[in-house]
């Protein structure tokens, strides 16, 4: 078994997404073993999204963040990285592929609803980063 974060980002969040979001996990078998709603402080996401420090969009995408409460969730299956990537689709969801998170329901690529670990490595740090281990089910 494996595990990933999620987020559901302030535009999915705002636009009442979040039942949908968990509808879909559940349907794909991706078991939520961690919830909560946080609102991130400019702190919080600059630290979280650090890799993309020299990247131009770091700003906008880190004042975006911050623009709203998110939900963040630790995910479990078989091959939960991959599978819940897939489920999100693309990042630019004009590529995503039909009946994806982000191709249904994102407006611009960076309001794409979903956030999701992309490796191993990025899972163990993401989910250290919002959650500690009292606060995940085993």
């Amino acid at each position: 078994m494996e595990r990933t974060l999620s987020i559901i980002k302030p535009d999915g969040v705002g636009r009442g997404l979040i039942g949908e979001v968990v509808k879909r996990l559940e349907a794909n078998d991706l078991t939520v073993k961690a919830m909560k709603m946080i609102r991130m402080s400019t702190t919080q996401a600059q630290g979280f999204y650090a890799v993309h420090k020299d990247r131009p969009f770091f700003g906008s995408l880190t004042e975006f963040m911050t623009s709203g409460p998110c939900v963040v969730m630790v995910l479990e299956g078989e091959n939960a990285i991959e599978r819940y990537r897939t489920l999100m689709g693309a990042t630019n969801f004009k590529e995503a592929a039909e009946g994806t998170i982000r191709k249904d329901f994102a407006t611009d690529i960076e309001k794409n609803v979903v956030h999701g670990s992309d490796a191993p490595e990025t899972a163990r740090f993401e989910i250290g980063y919002f959650f500690n281990s009292l606060e995940i089910v085993a």
